[in-house]
């Protein structure tokens, strides 16, 4: 993804890294097929003029994106900058780290 996402800004979001892959993996399928279905559910209202219950379903799809997209992710840059931890995940070309030559781009 080319996005940073918020919920690893979040302590509580950085915990769904410290979780073993082999139950990351099944929640982050659940969580994408429930994306797909609040879709569906947000273009089914918008298409009855409920504009709110539209709104909704797309928050709940892209809430579920999110958390989907941060239980993939296998672990964050961590390099400091001005005391404080990068939340990029490795590879995404943080600024600071580029910027001193720090960050290859290589996702090991």
């Amino acid at each position: 993804m080319g996005y940073i996402n918020p919920l690893l800004q979040l302590p509580a979001g950085r915990k769904l890294l410290d979780l073993p892959a082999e139950q990351r993996a099944p929640l982050e399928a659940v969580l994408r097929e429930l994306r797909d279905q609040a879709n569906a559910e947000a273009e089914k209202s918008w298409s009855k003029r409920k504009g709110p219950m539209a709104a909704y379903w797309r928050a709940v799809s892209t809430y579920a994106r999110h958390l989907a997209h941060a239980l993939s992710v296998t672990r964050l840059c961590g390099r400091e900058s001005n005391g404080v931890a990068c939340m990029l995940p490795r590879g995404h070309r943080c600024p600071d780290c580029a910027s001193v030559g720090l960050d290859s781009g290589d996702p090991s």
